[in-house]
């Protein structure tokens, strides 16, 4: 599941800030001084709690500071089918009897390597792959007569829990649930559990529950498709190229021994956070934690990313076909979410689209009746440096040509003169609003929190950055624009219909 972390929606488009700063320019911000407390264990894991009696109930959040950004050609998707396949549960969850299940899931292991290998050969033998295929198959699904289907979601559900989901990002995979708050004890039992001794059962049929999600999302999906053409044009050595659910052909070849191995390295305790917002009392959450997360793993840190995306010397283009209606994305070389810029580019984005009011609905939809749909964003990612992207769907019989050419147009209008105060001052109160709106769920303060300090090193750094955001002025936004959205750093990407 793709999801949008807290700190990534922060600089979003169209998204309000996921913090709570509020008042005028350079007042210190109200969420700072939250009554989080912290917790840390030896093995370096964090646990976060924010107590709110409003009601008995708590949300739990734990992320992991590994994503798609820290793979490699040759395991990319690791991390996305790992997500799925941490809800298989362990040795105790998730079998009737592990003894029996071991030893068909390490012959299965044996017998897929022998067919990993014939496959790897310039020509393989079609016979010998057919019937190591089909001995995998046999030997998954003895296996699979020892499972509990899934049991680690039914007792949680069992004990009144909801939404209980994980998601992948380039830098981060998180895992979250709300539950009753008497039933806190058995989320710390589950989770430790999971985290100290996962058993990875079933994955041929799980390579087959990503393989469809990847054809849903991007290889029958004209926005899926355009993304993935559009993003491999951008980003030619950095893995922001890269689709999170990864390369089919790379996600086929996935071991359990890689996922084990994956996760034993980079899923430890070392790095990891741990967010509790809700009916919580952090003196019994600090106990648990030391009981049941105590002696996991510290793990390694996630692979550092060497590649550094060079100097774009020009534009970009590419064309799409494929049989759907045209769309057409743009994007320019920007900076990573934490650089100084980042709250002036974030303002121009809502400035070019984030309402109705805003320059390119009015000059796109509203007016010219040239568009149905026009956004900006900055991404895909918060950690490096990314892309001012913007994404628009002309209305038949208009072009993709003449929507690039009127985005064009808007954005030098703002090159020359800067935003009216107004403008800024109606995004700022759009801004305030949505923070109180996120303050109404536990679950979405949790993963701001979690994401905060696992991005950035501190919980309180997401409501520093709202700060930021509400003190760009016009001029900031005038002197981005010229900055960074240049021709030489462009790349465009054009979906067309594909010929009979």
């Amino acid at each position: 599941m793709a999801g949008t972390l807290a700190v990534a929606a922060l600089l979003a488009t169209g998204a309000s800030p996921a913090a709570l700063a509020q008042g005028p320019a350079g007042a210190r911000a109200p969420g700072e001084s939250l009554g989080v407390v912290r917790h840390e264990l030896a093995n370096g894991m964090t646990f976060l709690t924010l107590p709110r009696r409003q009601a008995p109930v708590v949300s739990v959040v734990v992320r992991f500071p590994v994503g798609s950004v820290n793979e490699h050609l040759g395991n990319t998707g690791i991390a996305h089918v790992l997500e799925h396949m941490l809800f298989k549960g362990s040795r105790e969850i998730g079998t009737v009897d592990y003894r029996a299940e071991a030893p068909l899931l390490a012959a299965a292991d044996r017998v897929r390597d022998s067919l990993l290998l014939e496959l790897a050969l310039p020509r393989p033998d079609s016979p010998r792959v057919e019937r190591l295929a089909n001995a995998v198959d046999l030997l998954e699904d003895s296996a699979w007569a020892f499972a509990v289907p899934n049991e680690y979601s039914r007792i949680l559900s069992a004990a009144g829990a909801r939404g209980l989901n994980a998601t992948t990002s380039h830098e981060a995979t998180t895992y979250y649930v709300e539950l009753p708050s008497n039933q806190l004890e058995l989320w710390f039992l589950l989770e430790s559990d999971r985290m100290k001794d996962p058993v990875l059962r079933g994955l041929g049929a799980e390579l087959g529950v990503v393989r469809e999600e990847r054809r849903m999302r991007l290889e029958t999906s004209p926005g899926g498709v355009l993304e993935a053409a559009f993003m491999a044009t951008a980003f030619h050595a950095h893995p922001y190229g890269v689709p999170i659910i990864g390369h089919a052909s790379d996600v086929e070849r996935l071991t359990r021994r890689q996922l084990a191995e994956y996760f034993r390295d980079y899923y430890g305790a070392a790095g990891a956070v741990v967010a509790l917002v809700g009916d919580v009392d952090p003196e019994a959450v600090a106990r648990l934690a030391e009981a049941h997360f105590g002696s996991v793993p510290r793990g390694r840190p996630p692979r550092p990313v060497p590649a550094h995306e060079p100097r774009q010397r020009g534009e970009r283009r590419i064309t799409v076909e494929f049989d759907a209606e045209p769309r057409l994305m743009i994007g320019w070389r920007a900076v990573a979410g934490h650089h100084e810029d980042a709250p002036a580019l974030a303002m121009l984005a809502s400035v070019l689209t984030a309402g109705r009011s805003t320059r390119l609905y009015q000059r796109l939809i509203a007016e010219d009746r040239s568009a149905i749909f026009v956004s900006a964003t900055l991404g895909p990612g918060f950690a490096y440096p990314g892309l001012f992207r913007m994404s628009a769907v002309p209305r038949s019989p208009h072009s993709p040509e003449e929507l690039e050419r009127t985005i064009y147009e808007e954005i030098a209008k703002l090159q020359e003169e800067p935003p009216e105060m107004a403008t800024l001052a109606r995004i700022g109160n759009q801004i305030r609003a949505g923070e109180y709106r996120r303050l109404s769920s536990n679950l979405e303060l949790a993963m701001q929190i979690a994401d905060s300090e696992g991005s950035l090193g501190d919980w309180r750094e997401t409501f520093r950055l709202s700060r930021r955001l509400l003190e760009v002025t016009p001029e900031n936004v005038r002197r981005v624009a010229r900055k960074y959205l240049v021709p030489g750093g462009r790349t465009v990407a054009t979906m067309v219909r594909e010929a009979p």
